[in-house]
């Protein structure tokens, strides 16, 4: 059976065919995000902090750390990127005892990672293109560590998986010239939007069952493509998940924190008014937002929600904190909370019989609901006095 291994400096991970699924938390990454992308130029990791150990409490094994922030102040990301993952990646690892995953276009940034990464990291990523292979494969073999292997070149995305095999097939013939074994690649089929191509789905699991037999390698994926531009995006990638883990799929890098519903709902809303052509600042404020997209403010939910609980006879104070009262009342996940998708995947490794026993099902399920474990066992007779 193929096996990746990726370390910590106490950890070890292993990517498998009969390993549980490998979450990759995704959510260090200033791309898109504009605000941790100025606190990140501003010196201020405290957004990182909290991503890092927010993911491991939901269930990540490994972090994806990327630095591809542009500075406002030096836009040249050869000369700012490197620094700013060796201080990524050093604080990381200074919090959490998970592997990582070494994420950049820019190779002096994927050198830094490596060099100031303990263990042995995941390195994010090469493709088919002739000139990334020559790059990226050296630092693969120089510090002997596993990569992703994105099914890309310089043609670029193909929609015919035919051709997406081919790239990956290639890839792991040009590492096999560096002395790279094929456990030593985890190949990223590309998953398509099923709202755009209706076949997204059927190619990437056929992909997925054909790398792993045909390759013998480990399969990735950003897991939230596949629902782009749709309404209830997590409904789709839920089904998406579970449906790849029984097609062989191994891994995928993807956001394991279950996210406010009311801001999420925003968010959806504004990917479908994206889809037809609105533009809007990636850092536009949701909540300002949403009476502007027909949905009522977060504030007035509450308020709604407390005008009815008052109905019945319970009253709350007006000085009481509206975020600590939102997930109480059901507006939103308590913070910490695995997401949707992250419970989807342990669901799947049980009924796939790569969690037999079923223990990481009930421990992340034991610690979204702040169960102990030491109650009284029920189902038996009540002792008569």
């Amino acid at each position: 059976m193929t096996r990746t291994v990726l370390e910590s400096k106490t950890k070890t991970v292993t990517i498998g065919f009969d390993e549980p699924f490998c979450v990759i938390g995704e959510r260090i990454n200033p791309t898109g995000r504009k605000i941790l992308a100025a606190e990140l130029e501003a010196g201020d990791f405290s957004t990182v902090e909290k991503d890092a150990l927010e993911q491991v409490a939901c269930g990540a094994q490994v972090l994806d750390i990327n630095a591809g922030v542009v500075y406002n102040s030096n836009p040249n990301p050869n000369e700012t990127e490197p620094p700013l993952m060796t201080k990524m990646v050093e604080l990381v690892q200074g919090l959490v005892d998970v592997p990582l995953c070494i994420d950049s276009s820019v190779p002096g940034a994927l050198e830094a990672g490596l060099e100031a990464a303990e263990g042995r990291p995941l390195l994010n990523s090469v493709t088919g293109e002739e000139e990334r292979l020559e790059m990226v494969l050296p630092l693969v073999k120089k510090y002997n560590v596993p990569v992703v292997a994105i099914s890309n070149d310089n043609t670029g995305i193909s929609e015919d998986p035919d051709v997406r095999f081919a790239v990956a097939k290639k890839i792991v013939e040009h590492a096999a010239d560096y002395g790279i074994p094929a456990h030593d690649i985890v190949v990223d089929p590309l998953v398509m939007p099923v709202g755009a191509m209706g076949t997204a789905g059927v190619q990437v699991f056929t992909l997925v069952r054909k790398l792993r037999e045909e390759l013998g390698v480990n399969t990735t994926c950003g897991a939230s493509n596949i629902s782009f531009g749709l309404p209830n995006r997590h409904g789709i990638n839920n089904a998406f998940l579970a449906m790849a883990a029984s097609h062989g799929m191994t891994s995928a890098i993807m956001n394991p924190v279950a996210m406010p519903k009311t801001l999420k709902a925003t968010g959806e809303r504004l990917d479908e008014l994206k889809a037809l052509g609105v533009t809007a600042p990636e850092d536009v404020d949701l909540k300002a937002l949403r009476p502007l997209l027909g949905m009522a403010p977060d504030t007035d939910l509450i308020a709604e929600r407390c005008a009815r609980l008052a109905a019945l006879g319970i009253t709350v104070p007006e000085g009481v904190d509206p975020a600590k009262l939102a997930p109480l009342l059901g507006l939103a996940p308590k913070t910490g909370v695995a997401s949707e998708e992250t419970l989807s995947i342990r669901a799947a490794d049980f009924l796939n019989a790569n969690d037999p026993s079923g223990g990481n099902w009930i421990r992340l399920n034991k610690a979204a609901t702040g169960e102990s474990g030491r109650g009284r066992r029920g189902g038996g007779r009540r002792r008569r006095a």
